[in-house]
């Protein structure tokens, strides 16, 4: 071994027993490896960076907007939502979204069923008290076993299947995967469903300071307007709908306020004081198309000057206090809307405008958000630190479902690369106000993508220096003296080995000439060794930073490096014992 094949291989060991250790943060980790990389001369200076415009580092980033776009939207929620009511333990929930995530991994690309299904995990994690770790990354091992199924579910598969016609002349078609696949993914669904228990699922967020406080219940007004489904509805038929979640404190209608009764009947022009939880108000109102009477004029802003709300505490000395917002003239002179108003131990029964403001409210303004922390600075109203509010904005509804569907067609059917079809989907539902641009950046998690743009140039190293060349040899002589069925095992635990550190499609270039040409040798058919290639490229699920689906639930599911293979590990040997027959089975070597 060569002295840099050495130090390629020092640092990546040493990177590794730094991810294990969690001392320092993942994307600290990934920088400081692709520092000594550098200054060991195995990464050169003009190399060093261009890990962060590598196709993965777009995919991931693109696809967490569109994640954020989608769960905006509120479409999949309100489709899982139905499904839920008859899967009620947390089990069948895991079992309901990760068989979901796999069958579109079969027809569309892993990552964009992914990104897709995200949403409603978080809504399930909510609704059942549990932690979105229990659910996000069997969801990501899903999407890979479910990209096993097909032809175009996943990079390997397309490229064993052109090694296989240089060699015979015959590729492999869209379906000649399915056996295998299907097999390896039922298997793989029934073992994460019971095996979740391995992961950390007390690992939850840290709480805003909303969300500290405890604030749940506010207040808002909502009109019925001619569309809405709430017309000629029952009160009790209305709150039952809306599953508990809602409750109408009082209402108006034709200038007369009324408290509402059992068998009270909903109409059109009723002004309603709705109570609940921000995120089940703003559902109520969308889904009912009822409209905000508060924004129905939209504040003032500069022209681009992007409009959105936050949520503050009114202080002991602010001149909020003893006041409402008609008295104050809040819009007029503020250029703001009231939306909604909490009061810790008291229900709100007024209407908007004429709520008296008392120190310690929790009010929800709507205003542009470049002028809101000055504006609130004025009022004497302290902000909260940040929690997702939509409540007084825009749902774009089947929009972004459309944007993420056109552009998983798009790389279905190699209209264009998977890299621009997602970039150009992010910049579409940003263009089209699908999600305003401030959210579109906090949806991106950044130290994810710091952490791959390091480390792609420290995982080329291996390819750069040769230890792959070597690896590829002493699979060779090992496999040699091993029976067929030996053979095509080690071929993917190999693959199954090496896809963490190259990219998966990589990893295919790298072992497919190997498998095919040591099945030539042998004088042995070589569609098994291939296939074992494609599915041990196929399936990383020991490390978060070999396939960009375990990349993406990093963040939002809190994990740690450590955490993978917690789970990982298992599933990687059942994929092991259970492949290796399957594969010979459907295609014999001799």
């Amino acid at each position: 071994m060569t002295l840099p094949q050495f130090l390629s291989v020092a640092v990546l060991v040493g990177m590794m027993a730094m991810f294990l250790w969690g001392r320092f943060r993942y994307d600290v980790v990934a920088v400081m490896a692709l520092l000594a990389a550098v200054v060991a001369g195995i990464v050169k200076p003009a190399d060093a960076f261009r890990g962060f415009s590598d196709d993965i580092v777009i995919i991931v980033g693109s696809a967490l907007v569109l994640s954020g776009a989608v769960q905006r939207s509120g479409a999949i929620e309100r489709l899982m939502r139905r499904l839920q009511k008859h899967v009620t333990t947390v089990r069948s929930q895991l079992l309901l979204l990760a068989a979901s995530v796999g069958l579109g991994s079969a027809l569309v690309k892993n990552i964009g069923a992914l990104a897709m299904m995200m949403p409603a995990a978080f809504q399930m994690a909510k609704k059942s008290d549990t932690s979105p770790s229990a659910f996000l990354m069997p969801m990501a091992f899903a999407s890979l076993l479910g990209g096993l199924i097909t032809l175009i579910g996943t990079s390997p598969n397309i490229i064993v299947s052109r090694v296989r016609e240089e060699m015979t002349g015959q590729p492999f078609h869209m379906f000649d995967y399915a056996p295998v696949g299907l097999g390896l993914t039922v298997v793989g669904l029934i073992f994460l469903r019971f095996g979740y228990r391995l992961l950390p699922l007390d690992r939850r967020a840290a709480p805003t300071m909303g969300e500290a406080l405890d604030i749940h219940d506010y207040a808002t007004e909502a009109k019925i307007v001619e569309q809405s489904a709430a017309v000629g509805e029952r009160v009790e038929d209305f709150i039952a709908r809306h599953e508990q979640e809602v409750t109408i404190s009082m209402f108006l209608r034709d200038g007369i306020r009324a408290t509402p009764a059992p068998g009270t009947v909903l109409r059109e022009g009723d002004i309603l004081i709705l109570g609940g939880a921000p995120d089940s108000l703003e559902r109520a109102i969308a889904r009912d198309k009822l409209d905000f009477v508060g924004t129905s004029e939209a504040p003032e802003s500069e022209e681009g000057e992007e409009i959105g709300v936050i949520e503050a505490v009114v202080s002991a000395g602010s001149p909020l206090v003893g006041g409402t917002a008609g008295s104050l003239m809040l819009r007029q002179r503020f250029g703001i809307n009231l939306i909604a108003v909490s009061r810790q131990g008291e229900r709100i029964v007024r209407r908007m405008p004429n709520v008296i403001f008392r120190a310690g409210d929790v009010i929800v303004l709507q205003g542009p958000l470049g002028g809101l922390p000055q504006t609130l600075n004025e009022l004497g109203a302290l902000p909260l630190a940040e929690r997702e509010l939509r409540l007084g904005s825009v749902r774009k509804g089947l929009l972004p479902i459309a944007i993420l569907a056109v552009a998983m067609a798009a790389t279905a059917t190699g209209v264009v690369p998977v890299t621009i079809a997602f970039f150009a989907a992010a910049a579409a539902v940003v263009i089209t106000g699908a999600l305003p641009v401030r959210d579109a950046y906090e949806h991106v998690e950044w130290p994810i993508l710091i952490m791959l743009g390091a480390l792609i140039p420290v995982s080329d190293t291996l390819r750069a220096t040769g230890v792959t060349e070597i690896i590829g040899n002493w699979l060779s002589l090992t496999a040699a003296s091993l029976p067929p069925w030996g053979a095509v095992a080690l071929i993917m635990a190999a693959a199954m080995a090496v896809t963490p550190f190259l990219n998966n499609a990589a990893t295919v270039l790298v072992m497919a000439p190997i498998a095919a040409t040591f099945a030539g040798d042998l004088g042995l058919r070589p569609e098994a060794f291939l296939m074992a290639t494609a599915v041990g490229a196929g399936c990383d699920f020991l490390t978060p930073i070999g396939h960009q689906c375990n990349t993406l639930v990093m963040g939002p599911g809190g994990y740690r490096f450590s955490d993978y293979a917690r789970l990982g590990a298992p599933l990687s040997l059942l994929v092991l014992v259970v492949g290796t027959p399957l594969i010979l089975w459907v295609w014999p070597v001799a």
